[in-house]
């Protein structure tokens, strides 16, 4: 009863929310690319039959697949950083109720077993299923299966939300995912024979021929990562209500030397402890920095990303997915004190140069992380530098125009997840086009010139708009007072 109440209310949350329907968009765009994904998984699970039973004859392809899930968790334990939110934020709203904070604690984590996430995945191993397990032991075997397939992504979902929670309080608890995963790495490649690899073909067997011991082992892992999901989630809960304020001084960073620079130092600071305090912030700060480490340690260091295409991708990923995070929600966290912002004459001028500015210097930390792939030969200096130029006078130049059309808050200590930001069309487009934008021009570029004169083409384009940065801000601001009586109306009913 008390689950059915909590889906009900979610549901309403959702609806009552303002801006519901500017989320329609957003919300049909989601389902798009949910639909295509899933096509496509069904699409390499029947490739990946026929792909086996050629590259390996001596084994059945079911026998291979199942090695391949050592693989495939951590590959879901990443993407869920993306699409699933912890349940720490959920069970806050319910905590003033009258309602057992066992029996809370116990709903939250049955609905996220129950999650419909945890079947995503049979999108790829059904079809597979069907063509390599089913012609050996009938519908019987595929039923067995995909129940210990998704045993099996129920653990994943409660050893992600442990992760997810404590990575909320402290970003050093990032390394207890990539301990685990390094040991588990350890296991496989240091032996010549794949342990790891090898139990997980015995137990996805033993899930086939329907032996109780392999869901038992599941189980058993389930209900431990269930128990410390509990006992650590009452812990915070208990922690949060039992907070009291700390009377010992702390020392807080004024950042004084930003004073010499007069209104616009004084945005910048506002800039910087919006960054470093916000939790909404910091933690889309924190998932841009790991997103980035990923690509960069895998363009480096492996073959993964060797076309052209991808480094190209990848480098001006890396230098825009720190700040799409925050240009795309540009003024939305301005909307909570707006009202005294438009009380002084040309300060959302001075808070866009602010703004600008320090997405300049965030630059610095991916043109750093790119020395890396730069020393291993797999992209060239000239490739980084004018990326990251062309980003700071271009890609910035299109996100910043959100500065206009922005009209909905985002409240500052909401969940990355749970902040109701939604999407407009335009801010959707805004953002795709800051990814594939600079990879379309550049290939327009190698269509008439070489690839270093492309490069040198990008570099003009963003320093010439860098140079011309106070112009087109100024414009920016003179668009936004014509709106700002509409706009401001929007992040008044949003708050």
């Amino acid at each position: 009863m008390l689950l059915s109440i909590i889906r009900k209310n979610q549901k309403l949350a959702a609806k009552r929310n303002p801006a519901f329907d500017r989320n329609r968009f957003a919300k049909l765009l989601i389902y798009f690319m949910v639909a295509f994904w899933a096509a496509y998984l069904v699409f390499i699970g029947v490739g990946l039959f026929f792909a086996f039973e050629d590259i390996f004859p001596s084994m059945e392809p079911y026998h291979i697949m199942n090695r391949g899930l050592i693989y495939l968790l951590p590959v879901d334990f990443l993407i869920r950083f993306m699409a699933q939110p912890s349940i720490s934020q959920e069970v806050k709203p319910y905590l003033l109720m009258p309602v057992k904070k066992n029996k809370l604690i116990n709903t939250f984590l049955l609905q996220s077993g129950l999650n419909s996430y945890n079947f995503f995945w049979f999108f790829l191993l059904v079809p597979f299923a069907l063509l390599s397990v089913i012609r050996f032991y009938g519908f019987v075997g595929l039923v067995c299966y995909m129940v210990g397939i998704w045993l099996l992504m129920v653990m994943n979902n409660y050893w992600y939300l442990i992760c997810k929670t404590l990575l909320n309080e402290k970003l050093v608890y990032i390394l207890l995912p990539l301990c685990v995963y390094g040991l588990v790495a350890a296991v496989e490649f240091i032996p010549d024979d794949l342990p790891a690899s090898t139990l997980m073909m015995n137990l996805g067997e033993g899930f086939i021929e329907g032996n109780p011991l392999s869901y038992l082992a599941v189980l058993a892992a389930i209900a431990l990562l269930i128990f410390i999901n509990r006992r650590m989630q009452l812990h915070f809960i208990y922690q949060e209500i039992a907070k009291v304020e700390d009377t010992k001084m702390k020392h807080v960073s004024e950042y004084k030397f930003l004073d010499r620079y007069g209104d616009v130092g004084e945005y910048l600071r506002l800039e910087l402890k919006l960054c470093l305090r916000n939790k909404t912030v910091k933690t889309q700060l924190r998932m841009g920095l790991i997103i980035m480490l990923m690509f960069s340690v895998l363009t480096a260091f492996t073959d993964v990303y060797d076309g052209s295409s991808m480094t190209n991708f990848i480098c001006i990923y890396n230098y825009a997915i720190l700040s799409i995070m925050t240009l795309a929600q540009v003024m939305s966290f301005e909307g909570n004190y707006l009202d005294g912002l438009m009380s002084r004459k040309e300060s959302i001028y001075n808070l866009l140069r602010a703004k600008y500015y320090l997405n300049c210097l965030i630059l610095l930390i991916p043109f750093a992380i790119m020395m890396v792939p730069v020393f291993k030969g797999k992209i060239s200096f000239l490739m980084a530098v004018s990326y990251m130029l062309f980003t700071a006078g271009f890609i910035f130049a299109m996100l910043l125009q959100m500065a206009v059309y922005n009209k909905k808050t985002i409240p500052l200590n909401a969940n990355l997840m749970k902040s109701n930001r939604g999407g407009s069309m335009f801010q959707t487009v805004i953002t795709s086009a800051a990814f594939f934008l600079p990879l379309i021009i550049n290939s327009a570029l190698t269509a008439f010139f070489e690839q270093d004169t492309a490069y040198c083409i990008l570099m003009a384009i963003g320093l010439a708009l860098m140079c011309t940065h106070n112009l087109w801000i100024k414009n920016i601001y003179n668009r936004f007072m014509k709106r700002r009586y509409e706009n401001m109306e929007g992040f008044r009913d949003s708050r």
